[in-house]
């Protein structure tokens, strides 16, 4: 199974108290990265949270929010947080001691200091019970984007695969003939100069052109490396590492394949191959 690891879920859960909602988002990254923001009454289930992504996902850099949002009834008997205000209250005193100047904090900006309002008691175990169950529909959720994000670049690399092959394929057909009109120049050309270059001299000139031009094994490597790339997708486990290993050892064969080409064909290849591997490359740095 191919996964992608951009992706996005959001679940919700009403309830007569109000509402829980979570949003998990998800980008490509070269490890597992979390980052978990939550409100201040389930602070303690963060652990959990963490641990349900790392048995669901590999790499990636989460980022996931809950939301808590008390019904209009609940939240007409809000309460005041005192224990919080008098933390906000000591804060700002220290702070108006390093600097006199300070302003003292209006009653406004404590009242929107998150926390200072709470909202009448919900059960602890129950809120923290409901709040994983939704987090792990939502996990789910996201588990199932990335795999539908992960199935099209699969077939976004099968098809740059398969483009890569018929190169390879049509360079192999080509090279006789390739090597037949170099040989054919270059004796038309060293003909006229028969007088002067001897019979030993035009053989080595013609196996230096024939071994410069000779790109077999560059051509056996690329399909070697071809297989290895479509086993890779077909295999379980994280397959984003290793791709892009193999996208460089590809790079490497067509610069080589540029570098020996000595007639038109062959560059135009080596070009095409570039773009294709490239292609694939950009597209793999999303996959797990």
């Amino acid at each position: 199974m191919i996964y992608s690891m951009t992706a996005f879920a959001r679940r919700q859960l009403e309830e007569e108290w109000g509402s829980l909602t979570w949003e998990i988002r998800s980008v490509n990254h070269r490890y597992l990265e979390t980052s978990i923001r939550l409100p201040e009454t389930l602070r303690s289930m963060e652990p959990l949270v963490r641990e349900a992504i790392r048995r669901k996902l590999q790499r990636g850099k989460i980022e996931c929010q809950l939301r808590i949002q008390a019904s209009e009834q609940r939240t007409a008997e809000l309460v005041l947080n005192p224990a919080l205000v008098t933390r906000l209250r000591d804060a700002a005193a220290a702070v108006r001691e390093i600097l006199p100047d300070a302003g003292a904090m209006s009653v406004a900006e404590i009242l929107r200091w998150p926390d200072v309002i709470k909202e009448q008691d919900t059960d602890a175990e129950e809120l923290q019970e409901q709040a994983l169950g939704l987090f792990g529909e939502a996990l789910e959720d996201l588990q199932q984007h990335r795999s539908r994000e992960g199935q099209e670049l699969g077939r976004f690399v099968e098809q740059r695969l398969q483009a890569i092959a018929g190169i390879v394929i049509e360079l192999r057909g080509l090279m006789p003939e390739i090597l037949r009109r170099q040989r054919d120049n270059l004796v038309t050309r060293l003909a006229e100069l028969k007088d002067e270059l001897d019979p030993g001299r035009l053989e080595q000139e013609l196996v230096l052109i024939a071994q410069k031009a000779d790109v077999d094994e560059e051509l056996d490597r690329l399909d070697s490396h071809l297989k290895e790339v479509s086993r890779v997708l077909k295999a379980d486990g994280q397959k984003g590492r290793r791709l892009d290993f193999l996208m460089q050892e590809l790079n490497r064969e067509a610069n080589t394949l540029s570098s020996k080409s000595i007639v038109a064909e062959t560059t135009r290849s080596a070009v095409e191959l570039k773009v294709l591997i490239e292609q694939m490359r950009e597209q793999i740095q999303n996959i797990e």
